[in-house]
């Protein structure tokens, strides 16, 4: 099992095209996984800042943004349920 500090969030950004290695160099802290016509970028963000600002490099490179997911932590989905009882 992976330790990320519980302050940070998991986030799935999804862009159009085939992301080469060299951009996980511009994206510190970024893994790149490519898929069907498209890469996924997983990140773990400390701050809502820290995400506008990789959604604005995403930008200033000219990367075609698909989707944003945050990712749920695992007791997410039980203590929604909890709260709902």
């Amino acid at each position: 099992m992976i330790d990320r500090n519980p302050t940070r969030k998991r986030y799935d950004i999804v862009v159009r095209g085939r992301l080469s290695n060299r951009y996980e160099c511009a994206f510190e802290g970024v893994t790149l996984e490519p898929r069907n016509g498209e890469t996924s970028l997983h990140a773990d963000l400390a701050d809502h800042s820290q995400l506008y600002g990789l959604l604005n490099r995403l930008r200033d490179f000219g990367i075609e943004l698909v989707s944003v997911n945050a990712v749920p932590e695992p007791g997410d989905a039980r203590r929604a349920n909890d709260r709902q009882r």
